[in-house]
């Protein structure tokens, strides 16, 4: 036997024993720290960040520890800096101390402050392809949306849109499926529907305005009084757990089931500037951060949701369905703003036709699978 037919049969003979040792009584973990990592190409991301700290500008388009949404903000905040070891801090200004809650996308663009956290569909007049990111009536479940922002490309053409204002975007929560909204008066037709002064944003409120309604954009700090002295007739907001505590139900007892908005997307969002110019690290921190964030204020929604309900009732708060009528002139009037929108811009045909090839699929899967199973249940 030559010299290297010898260190070949022993070479394997070695490996056989050492295959045969590693039974469950006696095998050993690897300490791979002590073994030399292998070189990956392309670029290689170093830290950066020891004795070095970041702070992060954040203003809002909520009060203060609002509930969910802005709890919801201060619980990334503490996050980010938890998981940076102190190293990234974001500053959270609630709506109104530091810019307008309305102005905070114009002051991020801007570099007035680094990052805001809102509900994308505000922006719509910037360009109505925005309205999509936040999902449309008859549309996007939560975990649909999710799943198109995620896989099916949403999150590529949201950024790359955002990107001409010098944003960065992420997913910052979900709504989960909103209620139709509070009435004065109840609805008994569509005819009802006509010439009411209605809180409603988005498309929603461009389908409404189809159907006759006068749709206008209030903050939330002045739909209370706005409902109140009459102002307005009607309010949508989110869900029972946030309409409770907003106390519409004092002024306005006809509540309503609703499907304007089944899963809306909040938005952190930053200047792609001040985003480029932080380390690897913290970008990384900030999506993981986030991603956090948009699940969690999800589920939240939904337990919050399901006791507030439970209030509701015990408050003699009928839920309410709207007239078939009304229902199907909804469905008309967003086909007419779709084709309306999609003639104006370019931006808003190209994401409304990946919506709908995403949803056509999802609708498929749901008929098959949730529906079956909810009729089920």
């Amino acid at each position: 036997m030559n010299r290297r037919d010898f260190l070949v049969a022993t070479t394997t003979s070695s490996a056989v024993l050492a295959l045969g040792g590693c039974n469950e009584s006696n095998r050993k973990a690897i300490d791979y720290s002590k073994h030399p990592q292998p070189k990956e190409s392309g670029e290689k991301h170093v830290n950066i960040n020891k004795n070095k700290k970041s702070v992060v500008k954040l203003a809002t388009s909520w009060p203060g520890s609002f509930p969910i949404m802005g709890t919801g903000v201060e619980k990334f905040a503490q996050r980010v800096k938890d998981i940076s070891g102190g190293s990234l801090e974001i500053k959270i200004y609630p709506k109104n101390t530091l810019v307008p809650d309305l102005a905070v996308f114009d002051a991020c663009s801007s570099g007035q402050i680094d990052a805001f956290h809102s509900g994308p569909y505000y922006w719509k007049g910037k360009n109505s392809a925005f309205s999509l990111y936040s999902g449309i009536p008859f549309g996007f479940s939560a975990e649909e949306i999710n799943s198109w922002m995620l896989f099916g490309g949403g999150l590529e053409l949201w950024r790359e849109h955002y990107a001409k204002y010098n944003l960065h975007p992420f997913m910052g929560g979900n709504t989960n499926i909103q209620m139709g909204g509070w009435f004065r008066k109840e609805i008994q037709s569509l005819l009802d529907m006509n010439g009411l002064k209605m809180r409603i944003p988005g498309l929603g409120g461009e389908v409404f305005s189809k159907m006759g309604v006068n749709s206008v954009l209030l903050p939330a700090g002045e739909i209370y009084t706005s409902l109140e002295r009459g102002v307005i007739d009607a309010t949508e907001w989110v869900g029972p757990a946030l309409d409770i505590k907003m106390g519409f139900y004092k002024v306005a007892p006809f509540y309503y089931s609703g499907w304007h908005e089944p899963g809306s997307i909040l938005e952190v969002t930053f200047n792609k500037q001040f985003w480029n110019k932080l380390s690897y690290e913290h970008q990384g921190m900030i999506e993981v951060a986030a991603n956090e964030m948009n699940s969690n204020m999800t589920y939240e929604f939904h337990y919050e949701n399901i006791h507030a309900l439970k209030k509701l009732k015990e408050l003699n708060i009928e839920i309410r369905q709207f007239p078939q009528d009304v229902v199907e002139a909804g469905k008309k009037a967003l086909k007419d703003v779709i084709d309306e929108l999609n003639q104006k811009n370019g931006d808003f045909e190209t994401v409304y036709k990946s919506i709908q090839n995403h949803l056509a699929l999802s609708k498929e899967w749901s008929d098959a699978s949730l529906r079956y199973f909810l009729n089920a249940r």
